[in-house]
């Protein structure tokens, strides 16, 4: 056996999806060698299997879905999907599952890649293990960010892995449409994939453990989408879970709490996500293999001053461009840290993730969209604000009536009444997830109200919705 080599390094970046290449940026921006560390494909979760490829699956399922609401065009769209098509189309926006794009952007900006599977083997050492077994050896100067992200998170049930139940990574990479879909869940993952695969063929049942869709939006937001599944043909059951599942000659059977028995070609399991950090070596440092890490608003582990978490791993927001936003931060508070400077950590600070906190964006690519940012009206109340939610008919703007016949939605705007700044802002329908950032922006900029009536929305546009709010809170 070969000598193990040793390399050191300023930043080591464990995980090399859309978060640890930001973070890899910004220390390499700021003059810091960099190593970045991948058992799998550059780009990581996002880049692949999650979305990528499902955004290149949802695009011509809302294409579709609008054309039909326009006059002129609607009965040219009628037929179905092609669906070589449109999983040739996501093929090619996961460059076929290679990854020399990103790591030819990796090497552009100077950052070291080592392949394999790497673990904390004690304080700023990274051990990395190579495809055919070789052992590196890397150190960090400075920080170690784990950006190792998180995987599907599939129930206790009994006999489930002799079933091959699709997670998240199946439903977004299969490359044929299954005649009959099961899925169980009913957050983003499990409403976005029933939306793609009924649309391109397959008979779904939707398995709701709770009361509706999307739990952790304004209840509006579940009640629309679930509407609008039942009408394309999806069979949506809420307060449904499953007590087993098996496959019977090729065909999945899951049994409900309630005693009913569904069959179908595929199951998927959309139930929640788990980090992967249960074999990266924290026991070496003192951390528990499988767990979140907690992190303070520069996204350092607490307890460890070299120790960064970045992405779902610290459980913030699994979301890929919050992930990236908290790269940003933490490889400018890293480099900071290096070069012996005070940090700005005061909330909205340069190295202070405080939109985790309180402007968190979100798009759901159904039909219709869901797009939310900062806090529902019950997280509000729950966090002690005093709040009045102001809710507008979407179809009441003449953008909306323009953008597509019997056009439905929705529109909720979270005001702090003493502070009259927005604390969050729901939208639910047809190419709404377009109008979010304004959103954002009002939100993370705490835009007073009274400066808001000065932001005039174009005419005729849905975001003429913003007036609409402004007066209904007016009025009320």
């Amino acid at each position: 056996m070969t000598e193990t080599e040793t390399n050191t390094y300023d930043v080591v970046v464990l995980g090399a999806g859309p978060v640890g290449e930001n973070v890899a940026d910004r220390t390499r921006a700021a003059g810091l060698t960099t190593a970045v560390v991948e058992s799998e494909l550059v780009g990581g979760e996002c880049s692949y299997w999650a979305c990528m490829p499902s955004k290149a699956l949802l695009r011509p399922v809302i294409a579709r879905a609008d054309a039909r609401r326009v006059p002129g065009l609607s009965q040219a769209v009628q037929g179905p999907l092609d669906a070589s098509a449109v999983l040739a189309h996501r093929d090619y926006y996961t460059s076929n599952w290679t990854d020399d794009g990103q790591v030819g952007w990796l090497d552009s900006i100077g950052a070291d890649l080592h392949r394999g599977h790497g673990r904390l083997t004690g304080p700023r050492t990274v051990t990395v293990t190579g495809p055919d077994g070789t052992e590196r050896v890397l150190t960090a100067r400075h920080a170690v960010a784990v950006c190792t992200g998180s995987r599907a998170a599939l129930p206790g049930l009994p006999g489930l892995d002799a079933v091959k139940p699709w997670t998240s990574r199946e439903a977004t990479s299969a490359k044929t449409v299954p005649g009959r879909l099961i899925v169980v869940g009913g957050g983003v993952v499990a409403t976005e994939m029933a939306t793609v695969w009924q649309a391109l063929g397959s008979r779904v049942t939707l398995l709701v453990r709770g009361k509706g869709l999307l739990p952790r939006m304004e209840p509006f937001a579940g009640e629309l989408i679930a509407e609008a599944l039942t009408e394309a043909g999806a069979d949506v059951r809420t307060g449904t879970s499953v007590e087993s599942v098996t496959r019977e000659n090729g065909t999945v059977v899951a049994v409900t709490d309630g005693g009913d028995r569904v069959e179908a070609d595929e199951i998927l399991f959309a139930t929640g996500r788990a980090p992967r950090t249960d074999d990266i070596g924290l026991e070496t440092i003192g951390l528990d293999p499988g767990s979140w890490l907690p992190v303070d608003d520069s996204l350092r582990v607490t307890g460890h001053d070299w120790l960064y978490a970045v992405g779902d791993v610290n459980h913030r927001a699994l979301l890929t461009h919050q992930g990236k936003y908290q790269a940003r931060i933490a490889g400018a508070a890293i480099a900071a840290r290096a070069a012996g400077e005070d940090l700005a950590a005061q909330p909205w600070g340069a190295h202070a993730a405080t939109a985790d906190h309180a402007a968190v964006p979100q798009v759901v690519f159904t039909d219709p969209e869901a797009a939310a940012v900062g806090l529902s009206l019950a997280e509000a109340e729950q966090a002690g604000h005093r709040v009045k939610a102001v809710d507008v008919d979407l179809s009441s703007v003449a953008g909306a009536g323009l953008y597509a016949d019997g056009y439905k939605g929705r529109a909720r705007m979270v005001v702090d009444v003493e502070d009259e700044i927005l604390r969050g802002v729901t939208l639910v329908g047809p190419g709404v997830g377009e109008l979010i950032h304004s959103a954002t922006i009002a939100v993370a900029g705490q835009v007073p109200i009274g400066r808001l009536w000065h932001a005039v929305p174009s005419y005729p546009t849905i975001s003429e919705v913003w007036l609409r709010l402004l007066e209904a809170y007016r009025d009320s």
